[in-house]
C-alpha cells in the first residue's frame, strides 16, 4: 500500500489553500503550454468518435483552488480547439475526476467547487501507483506536483546495515552516492506503475500532461532550491537533535519521500514503458522576473512546506517538535538563501497514448 501524505486541509493559517502560491505560479505559466500541446497534437475527432462526453482527470488534485485553475484551462483549450475547427456544435459535456489519496479533504475540495463551473464533478480517492479508472475511460490525464512523491521511502536508507543508511539526514541531497541511487531506484518503479495504469486507462490518442520538480541534466541535485531547502529541514532537526529536543534515532528513521528528477531519466522511464509518445518536454522557471523574490523569503518557504510537509513529520514527530522545527527553518533559510544561487526549475511533459 503506497503511504499517504496529504496537504493540509480546510482554510486555516498553514492549509494547502492558503499557501499553494508557487505550485499556483508554476501552474499559470505551464497554462500556454498545454494549450499550445492540445492546439496541435490532440486529435479531437478520432478521440470522441465513440462518445459525446470528454474526461479528464487531475491526479493528485489536494484541494484546490489550483486545480479548479488547471481543470478550467483544460476545458477552455479544448472548447477553443472545437470552435477553430467549425465544431462549435459538437462541444461535448466535460467531466472532471478529481483524484486524490483517501485520507485527502475532499470535504474542502467539494465545498470549493466554483458555482458556475463548466463540468460535471466527481471525487475519485485512490492512489496514483495503481489503477483508478476502468480501462480505456479517460481522454485527459493532468498531474501537477505530484509526481515527485515516491510511494514509499526506500527500505535500505532506512537499514543501519546497508551502504545506503542515511544517517544524521532526512533527505539524499548532500548524502552518499547509495542514497541517491536508492531514491531514483524508487522513483523510477514508481514512475513505471504510474505509466502503466494511465496507458491502460487513456484512450488511444488520448494526452497526458505532468508537471513536477526537476533539475537539468547532469547537474547536482543540490543545485535545485527545493532539495537545498528540503536539505535545511534536515539540518534544523540535527541541532534540535544537538540540543536533546529530539532524538537521534528518531532523526535517524525518518526520511522525506520525494524524488526531483531530470529531463533525461523521464525520458528513459517513458520510452521504457513504450505506451506513450513524448509531444513535449522542457524545464522552465515557475517565478520569473521581479516575482521571483518570494523564492528569496525563509518565511515564504515555512509556510510552503508546512502546508505539504507537515502530513509526512506528524506520524513521526510530536506537535511541538514539528512547531519548533518551523519556527527555526526562516532564518537558516534566509541566510542560505543569500549566499547561494540555486535553480528553481519545473519539469513539463506532455505525453500522448500510442
Amino acid at each position: 500500500m503506497p503511504e499517504s501524505h496529504p496537504m493540509i486541509g480546510g482554510d486555516g493559517t498553514y492549509s494547502y489553500t492558503k499557501n499553494s502560491y508557487l505550485q499556483r505560479e508554476g501552474i499559470k505559466y505551464a497554462k500556454g503550454l498545454i494549450d499550445e500541446t492540445i492546439a496541435h497534437k490532440l486529435d479531437i475527432k478520432d478521440l470522441l468518435s465513440n462518445s459525446r462526453s470528454f474526461k479528464i482527470a487531475d491526479l493528485g488534485c489536494s484541494v484546490g483552488p489550483n486545480t479548479f485553475i488547471c481543470m478550467e484551462s483544460v476545458i477552455q483549450a479544448v472548447k477553443h480547439k472545437f470552435q477553430s475547427h467549425g465544431l462549435t456544435e459538437q462541444i461535448p459535456d466535460f467531466q472532471v475526476f478529481f483524484s486524490d489519496h483517501t485520507f485527502n479533504d475532499f470535504n474542502t475540495l467539494f465545498r470549493s467547487l466554483p458555482p458556475e463551473r463548466p463540468y460535471f464533478a466527481a471525487g475519485v480517492p485512490g492512489s496514483f501507483h495503481g489503477r483508478l479508472f476502468p480501462e480505456s475511460s479517460v481522454h485527459f490525464v493532468h498531474s501537477s506536483h505530484a509526481l515527485h512523491w515516491i510511494s514509499q521511502v526506500p527500505k535500505e536508507i532506512l537499514d543501519k546495515s546497508s551502504p545506503a543508511w542515511n544517517k544524521g539526514r532526512i533527505y539524499y541531497t548532500g548524502a552518499p552516492d547509495e542514497v541517491g541511487k536508492a531514491y531514483a531506484i524508487q522513483f523510477a518503479k514508481d514512475v513505471e506503475i504510474f505509466l502503466d495504469a494511465r496507458a491502460k486507462e487513456l484512450v488511444v490518442g488520448g494526452m497526458m500532461v505532468l508537471i513536477l520538480p526537476g533539475i537539468r541534466n547532469g547537474i547536482s541535485h543540490s543545485c535545485a532550491v527545493v532539495n537545498v531547502m528540503l536539505d535545511l529541514l534536515g539540518s534544523c532537526l540535527m541541532d534540535m537533535c544537538k540540543e536533546g529536543l529530539v532524538s537521534e534515532a528518531q532523526v535517524d528513521s525518518f526520511n522525506l519521500p520525494m524524488y526531483v528528477p531530470s529531463p533525461k531519466e523521464m525520458i528513459e522511464l517513458v520510452e521504457r514503458n513504450g505506451s506513450f509518445k513524448i509531444e513535449r518536454m522542457e524545464l522552465f522557471d515557475p517565478v520569473p522576473g521581479n516575482e521571483a523574490q518570494i523564492l528569496r523569503s525563509g518565511h515564504a518557504w515555512k509556510m510552503h512546506f508546512r502546508a505539504g510537509l507537515e502530513g509526512v513529520f506528524s506520524k513521526h514527530f510530536a506537535s511541538e517538535t514539528i512547531d519548533e522545527l518551523f519556527d527555526r527553518f526562516p532564518n537558516k533559510a534566509a541566510e542560505k538563501l543569500k549566499a547561494t544561487s540555486t535553480e528553481t526549475t519545473l519539469l513539463f511533459i506532455a505525453l500522448k497514448r500510442k
